[in-house]
């Protein structure tokens, strides 16, 4: 199977079906090797080897924006000939976990997560000094989808569509903050892995698959399950659809576009003065750049956007795709 092939049978099954709704259990191989017909070590080998081909990046959770912790979209505008530069200076922090260069005059963007408010400002202010040119920090105000997950076969996946505003990060106590530092890690791929998670932060197994269950079933853990990596799956024209919408239509539209199969992530983030005015933010994937600017123009032209300014901002280097850190 190379690198841009459409996966198919048992490799297809666990990167499209377990994205969400994993189950969460002592023995959870076990479980999808029941449902899919197949021997537990077969999904545990089949899992080893598409983490190892980069398909996908772990087995565990995503934990939502500000629930736990602090996120922030950052970007910055970087000479052309010191991007590569710029960016290895960014990389070197652990709390960056995407970052990709966009066809923009703000050229580099990031995700930048840590444990509190207080440590993610001190870190945008220390990312600001090690590269060498200021950033614009663009907050999450709203959620309209931000599933995370990636269907393969393009269809939007039931209960996938939330809208909500971003609350302030709730209290978690010193034994969370422990299972939170080992999940964002992965889930080993062992046949009793909450055993394993357990004895690493001295809780019983029974304790960890509750406090999972229970951070699933709040929304602080958005979806547990196989996180792929889209660019490896052959999805490789990625773009960042920003448009300017008013105040008082921003929700409507958000709600809206957050319906679309094509939308795979849609929120609300603030305007930055003149620098930035854009406040509605959509990522929209496709195996080819054409197909990407069709959807776009098809959105625009159904949800009446046409007053709206907008611009596509197009991936081009890859910089760093890792899981969020937390802790």
């Amino acid at each position: 199977m190379n690198a841009l092939a459409m996966p198919s049978g048992l490799d297809f099954r666990l990167l499209n079906d377990f994205q969400r709704d994993f189950p969460l259990c002592p023995a959870p191989f076990a479980e999808l090797a029941a449902r899919l017909g197949v021997a537990e070590r077969q999904v545990i080998g089949r899992l080893e080897t598409l983490r190892r081909e980069g398909k996908i990046s772990r087995v565990g959770a995503v934990f939502a924006p500000k629930r736990i912790g602090a996120s922030t979209l950052a970007a910055m505008a970087v000479p052309p000939e010191k991007l590569d530069a710029v960016a290895a200076a960014v990389n070197r922090f652990p709390e960056v976990n995407h970052n990709y260069e966009r066809e923009h005059r703000y050229n580099l963007w990031f995700v930048v997560t840590a444990g509190s408010e207080g440590r993610l400002q001190a870190t945008l202010g220390a990312i600001e000094k090690a590269a060498g040119y200021p950033l614009l920090s663009l907050p999450m105000l709203e959620e309209f989808h931000i599933d995370l997950a990636f269907a393969l076969n393009g269809e939007r996946r039931p209960g996938a569509v939330t809208a909500r505003k971003v609350a302030p990060e709730p209290a978690i106590d010193e034994s969370g903050r422990r299972l939170v530092s080992v999940l964002q890690e992965g889930l080993p791929l062992f046949i009793r892995p909450f055993a394993l998670i357990a004895e690493r932060i001295g809780a019983s197994e029974q304790d960890v698959l509750g406090r999972i269950s229970r951070w699933v079933e709040d929304g602080a853990i958005k979806r547990f399950g196989v996180v792929v990596r889209h660019h490896e799956l052959g999805f490789r024209a990625n773009a960042m659809l920003v448009h300017n919408i008013p105040d008082d239509r921003v929700g409507d539209i958000g709600r809206a576009l957050a319906e679309e199969p094509a939308v795979t992530l849609c929120y609300r983030r603030p305007r930055v003065g003149s620098d930035w005015p854009y406040n509605l933010f959509c990522m929209i994937h496709g195996r080819e750049r054409d197909e990407v600017l069709e959807h776009i123009a098809d959105l625009r032209q159904r949800y009446g956007l046409a007053a709206c300014a907008h611009d596509v901002l197009f991936s081009k280097t890859r910089y760093k795709q890792t899981g969020a850190r937390y802790a």
